[in-house]
This record gives structure tokens, C-alpha cells and sequence, in this order.
């Protein structure tokens, strides 16, 4: 029974109190009071703008690649597509040492201290607006090597909670062995998988290969097709499974194996026989054995965590496939790291159906789009991608561009098409998608500074999945999402209410948001009308969302 502290008196409460806090918890604990505040976590609105000329496509669109800050991205995101999303992949920075991750725009390198720490806060941040943004049966796919492996491991548990860790999942990423290794050749890495509810998310089965399949045969040309025999008996005893079996040559088995039983009744037994589901060998004389046909066996396997290179791809695959699309003549210095398109189809198929949203928001070449387009263009599905990528743009680079010039241009060429490096035609596998920008906007001027595309923007992905640009020349901005109508009213004069009431017309709902929302109230009178104001709505929307 709990302690009824209101009986307490203030000393008792706060010996109490100071044992509590002697009292060290069990799990990860940083340097975070030692290290400098990571200057992407604020307080700041962020805006979202469209850029036509880098978009893919007619709108509307349903994909979104944003380029900036991921920690911003996730803040606009979360205001739009809490709870929306099912699967989250990520190919964070590893932190090597290597001049691979950047905190607060300086490179952090193997001698830094606090560079473990640095690390999980910046992770931290990420992964806690990730969490708000998925699916109640919704997943999270990390990938990860030795050096923040299981650092990261006690950070998911404290995120998304140890029951909710689903698996370790090993990559082979290397075919060879590195002779030059030290101590041990690195040939792996890891994919940490967690889900929102483990009692509610269920992966799915992966398809049956041709491996699985070759020890099928079907040497009586029985009609039912392809089969293999599995044995008869097991070591569970079973009362009715100790008899004498006669076979067609005559030979008589006295029983079962030593320690084992067959595992049906004599009365089954012959069933099966008289349907010609027991074999006995091409000479009638083998102990006999149940034929299993192909035909009834699960089409699904259950996913595993050992990931093999010939099956989803290594190392040189992935670079492989990224100058295949891009041909850059310097991959290294473009991007150095991809991961290879087949293992991102595994983990697209085991964690996505169609018509599901995946998000990246460490987008990198942009490999997971590549590999949902591929897996839309097999199963005929609607999956939809948003990908979140920074320019990684440096004093010595000021004009670098990862998001629009590898990202986005890759995917671009995936979906119209391309010449690959041995000069073949790549049909391209169709799709669009939008090319935004995220915008800082701080918050005493947001009511001042915030501009009409960047709410119209917003309120699309707010109401719905896919994107129209803002038109200048109109002053009611409108979308139809079924019955409900939605209207971004940008100014107010005399024809505005007749516009709105024509906006009526077949809708069930009209979702009204408007500068002067409370003038225009006064102007109509109809049940079917909700009214938001602007920028107001926007703003209190996004603020609940940073304090869940």
C-alpha cells in the first residue's frame, strides 16, 4: 500500500527527498550538465516553404523531402504528423571520430572528452520528437556500429522503453575479411529495432526464397505437387504412439526410435497412408516419413536477425548503386557511407504495408526512398516517404548541398528515370514529391513574419496527406479532403462570405482558417463551419506539442 505522505510532517518529507535523490536509478546517464547546450534545441516556431523548381512532379504531392536541421524538422513534423507514421529509419552518425559528426557546428573528434556524451544528447532530442510522431503500431529501425552500439541500446530503453525493444538485427556489411585489422576485422554493423507497443505492433512474414524452397521435390509424381518428408516420431511421449508398423516390403518396425514416440495414433497413421501422405521409400521399405507439401506450408517466414550480404547487399553494393543513379566522379567526397537499397527493402517489408508512411531524418543519399519506390513498383502499394536531409554545407564548403545535389536528386532520377554507368536506359519507377525548406521563425515574430505559403503548408499537411502550392492570385486557398472541405482565407472584403458560403456546396464540414476568423464569423451562420484563426491555431498547435 502506497505511504500516505499528507501525514508526513516537512522534516519527514524531506529526509525523504534526500534519499530519493542519493538513490542512483539504473540505465544511461550523460555528462549533460558538463557539456555545452546543443544550440538546435529552442524555442523557435518552424515554417516549412516549398520550393516548385526542386519539387518532383505535378501536385499534389505526397512525398516530402525537407532540407535542414532534423532536430527543426521533427518540430514541424510533430505539429503535423503525430501518431501518422508506422515505420522510422535512421542511419544517424556513428561517431567515430572521424570528422563524421558535427554538435553545434563543429566537427567533434576522438580526443573530445565529452564526445560519448555530446552524442546522446543529440540523439536524445531526436529520438523523443521521433517517438511522438509514430503509429500506435508503429516501429523504429536504428543502424549502428561498436562505438555507440550500446550506448544506444540503454537510450532506445530509456526513450521507448525496454519492453519495448523488438530486436538486434545483425548486417554482414563486408564479403571479405580486412587482413590489415589489428585485432578483428570489422565486418559488421547493427540495426536496433524498437516499437512503440511491442503487444501491438507485429512485423511482417518475409517472402519463402528459392533456397527455402529447393529441398521440395516430388519423386512419386503425386498431384498435390511438391513436398518433403519430415519425420514421424518426436521425444514428447504420447500414450497412443508406441505401435508396430508394417511396411509395403513387408518389413515390420517394431516401433519407434529409442526415447521417442510417433507423433500420431495408429488410426491416423493409416489415414494418411490411405492418402498417400506417408512415404516409405522408392523401394516401399524406409521408416516412414510425412509428406509435407509446399502448398500448405505458410507463404511467410518469420523475419531473423542475422542479416547475410547475399541477401540485402553490402558495403560496395551501396556505393555501387549510388553511382549507378548519380555517377559522381568522387563518391567519397559526396557521400561516403550509403547503405545498400536491398537491405532497406528488408526492412521496409517486414515493418510496412501499403499505403503506410516511413520517415528518415537522417535521409543521407536518400536509399530509403529508392528502396519504398522499388517495393511500391512489386506490390502495387501506396507507401509514402518523408525524408529529412541537412546541406552539411561548412566554412571550407559553403556551397554544399547534400539534401538538394545527392538526396533528392537521386530519388529524383529513380522516379523519371536514368542512364546507368555501363550506359543502360533505367526505366524510371514513377512518383513525385515535394522539395521543402525549414524555417526558423522566432517566436515573439511569428505573428508579424509568418508568410502565407508557409500556413498553407501547414495546414495541408495538418489535415491531410498531400500538398498543393499556395496560390497568390486567390484569396481563399482550398482542399477537399472527402467531406471535409478545407479553406485557408488569407484576407477579408465584401465577397469573402459569398465565397465562403458557395465553399458549402457538397461539404459536410468546412474547416475555416482565417486571419480575422471572428469577423468572418459574424458573416455566417451555419453548423457545418468551424472557424480557426491565423496565425493563432498554428501556434498554440505547435506549442502543446512541444510540452507532451
Amino acid at each position: 500500500m502506497a505511504d500516505s505522505y499528507e501525514s508526513y510532517s516537512k522534516d519527514e518529507l524531506i529526509r525523504l527527498l534526500r534519499e530519493r535523490d542519493r538513490r542512483r536509478a539504473f540505465g544511461l546517464v550523460w555528462e549533460r550538465d558538463r557539456i555545452e547546450h546543443d544550440r538546435s534545441v529552442n524555442g523557435d516556431f518552424v515554417g516549412l516553404e516549398l520550393d516548385a523548381a526542386l519539387s518532383q512532379g505535378e501536385p499534389p504531392f505526397d512525398n516530402l523531402i525537407i532540407e535542414g536541421d532534423n532536430f527543426d524538422a521533427l518540430r514541424a513534423l510533430r505539429m503535423s504528423h503525430a501518431g501518422r507514421v508506422k515505420c522510422i529509419y535512421i542511419d544517424p552518425p556513428y561517431n567515430t571520430g572521424n570528422r563524421d559528426f558535427i554538435y553545434n557546428d563543429r566537427f567533434v573528434d576522438r580526443d573530445d572528452s565529452y564526445r560519448h556524451s555530446q552524442w546522446l544528447e543529440f540523439m536524445y532530442r531526436r529520438l523523443e520528437l521521433a517517438r511522438e510522431l509514430l503509429a500506435e503500431d508503429g516501429s523504429i529501425w536504428v543502424s549502428i556500429d561498436d562505438n555507440e552500439v550500446f550506448h544506444l541500446a540503454l537510450l532506445m530503453d530509456q526513450v521507448f522503453g525496454e519492453r519495448n525493444r523488438v530486436a538486434t538485427c545483425i548486417w554482414q556489411k563486408a564479403y571479405a575479411p580486412k587482413n590489415s585489422a589489428l585485432h578483428f576485422s570489422d565486418d559488421h554493423e547493427y540495426v536496433l529495432v524498437y516499437a512503440l507497443d511491442r503487444d501491438v505492433w507485429r512485423p511482417n512474414p518475409m517472402p519463402r526464397t528459392a533456397a527455402q524452397d529447393k529441398s521440395y521435390k516430388n519423386p512419386d509424381d503425386d498431384p498435390r505437387g511438391l513436398w518433403k518428408s519430415s519425420d514421424l516420431s518426436a521425444r514428447n511421449p504420447y500414450s497412443l504412439g508406441t505401435y508396430p508398423i508394417t511396411c509395403p516390403s513387408g518389413r515390420v518396425i517394431p516401433g519407434p526410435p529409442e526415447g521417442r514416440y510417433w507423433v500420431v495414433s495408429e488410426q491416423k497413421f493409416r489415414e494418411l497412408d490411405a492418402d498417400n501422405r506417408i512415404w516409405w521409400g522408392k523401394n516401399g521399405n524406409n521408416v516412414p516419413a510425412f509428406k509435407r507439401f509446399l502448398t500448405e506450408v505458410k507463404q511467410g517466414v518469420v523475419p531473423q536477425t542475422l542479416w547475410k550480404y547475399e541477401e540485402v547487399g553490402h558495403t560496395q553494393d551501396a556505393k555501387k548503386e549510388l553511382l549507378d543513379v548519380l555517377q559522381f566522379a568522387d563518391s567519397a567526397a559526396v557521400f561516403s557511407t550509403p547503405k545498400p537499397v536491398r537491405l532497406m527493402e528488408r526492412i521496409l517489408r517486414i515493418a510496412t504495408n501499403p499505403g503506410d508512411l516511413v520517415l528518415d531524418f537522417f535521409a543521407g543519399s536518400g536509399t530509403t526512398a529508392q528502396a519504398l519506390l522499388k517495393l511500391n513498383a512489386e506490390d502495387g502499394g501506396a507507401r509514402r516517404f518523408i525524408l529529412v536531409s541537412n546541406t552539411e554545407a561548412t566554412a571550407d564548403q559553403p556551397d554544399k548541398n547534400l539534401c538538394r545535389d545527392v538526396c533528392a536528386e537521386r530519388v529524383r532520377r529513380v522516379m523519371t528515370g536514368y542512364t546507368n554507368r555501363k550506359g543502360e536506359p533505367v526505366p524510371g519507377l514513377g512518383g513525385r514529391f515535394a522539395y521543402l525548406r525549414a524555417r526558423r521563425l522566432p517566436a515573439e515574430t511569428v505573428f508579424r513574419d509568418i508568410r502565407h505559403d508557409q500556413v498553407w503548408l501547414a495546414l495541408q499537411l495538418i489535415h491531410g496527406d498531400r500538398l498543393t502550392p499556395f496560390d497568390p492570385a486567390t484569396e481563399i486557398q482550398r482542399l477537399d479532403l472527402g467531406t471535409t472541405r478545407l479553406l485557408y482565407v488569407t484576407a477579408i472584403n465584401d465577397t469573402t462570405p459569398v465565397a465562403v458560403q458557395a465553399a458549402l456546396d457538397g461539404a459536410a464540414q468546412v474547416i475555416i482558417h482565417a486571419w480575422q476568423s471572428a469577423l468572418l464569423r459574424q458573416h455566417l451562420n451555419d453548423p457545418r463551419l468551424i472557424f480557426e484563426p491565423i496565425p493563432a491555431a498554428l501556434i498554440n498547435r505547435f506549442s502543446t506539442e512541444m510540452n507532451r
